[in-house]
């Protein structure tokens, strides 16, 4: 059996997942679902854990969920973030560039350097270039970095020029990292649903959900705050196909 929350698991927010998914065990225990101790983390808490046929829960990203997940595994509920601007459940990317550059729009970053997690992740890739094309102006992927914090770190480091995280972990990011202090938010994407809960194929969503809210109202207001976490909502699975995705960033280099 797997378990794991890796997607917002940093800082303060691990412990806080810790004591989360300890409720949650409990409380799929108390519905005769088997669940791990503990949470996997490090590189086992993602693909590994998603496409794992003993998958208790986790959570993905949206990108990954409507290109290879959905149809191979249970969608149980989206936590809300309560993101502002945003319906319950959804959740945004936030454009961020550094404090010093004179540029104040969006549009004045077509062709800028962008740095970008993965190519299939919904906040720093595919809502990013959505976005910028309905703008018509292209963001030029310069690095991929792996992983959000490391891609605010290179607009920081001026390795990049901008980069978009999602809102949830701008938030997070600003509560620990010193090098946000010098960057600062230029533009938001539009809302799209946010960062699903899974588990294997055959599993109970519907005990599984309610293993969830039950753990979200059990949470101290610490950990609630810590987690950024308010709820759970279940959302049409056709939300998340419908997101329109973007070229891979291979399509958008320049020819040289």
């Amino acid at each position: 059996m797997i378990a794991s929350l890796g997607m917002y698991d940093f800082g303060p927010a691990m412990a806080a997942n810790d004591r989360f998914w300890a409720l949650v065990r409990d409380g799929l225990r108390a519905r005769g679902i088997a669940a791990p101790d503990t949470l996997t983390r490090g590189e086992g808490a993602y693909w590994p854990a998603w496409e794992a046929p003993d998958l208790v829960l986790s959570q993905t990203c949206g990108y990954p969920f409507r290109a290879r997940l959905h149809g191979r595994v249970t969608y149980v509920g989206t936590p809300d973030y309560r993101v502002e601007g945003c319906p319950p459940g959804y959740y945004r990317s936030v454009f961020v560039v550094r404090t010093d550059d004179p540029r104040q729009t969006l549009q004045q970053f077509d062709g800028a350097a962008f740095a970008y997690n993965e190519a299939l992740s919904q906040s720093g890739w595919a809502a990013p270039q959505t976005h910028a094309a309905k703008l018509g102006i292209r963001l030029s992927p310069a690095l991929r970095t792996g992983s959000h914090r490391l891609s605010a770190q290179a607009v920081a480091e001026e390795r990049a020029d901008i980069a978009a995280l999602d809102a949830v972990t701008h938030a997070l990011l600003q509560d620990v990292e010193p090098f946000m202090s010098r960057l600062r938010q230029i533009a938001l994407t539009d809302p799209t649903p946010g960062l699903p809960y899974i588990a294997a194929t055959g599993a109970d969503a519907a005990a599984t959900f309610d293993a969830i809210a039950g753990a979200i109202a059990a949470l101290s207001p610490g950990d609630r705050a810590a987690l950024r976490l308010s709820g759970i909502v279940r959302l049409p699975e056709a939300a998340y196909l419908a997101v329109p995705n973007p070229p891979a960033p291979e399509a958008l280099q320049p020819v040289t």
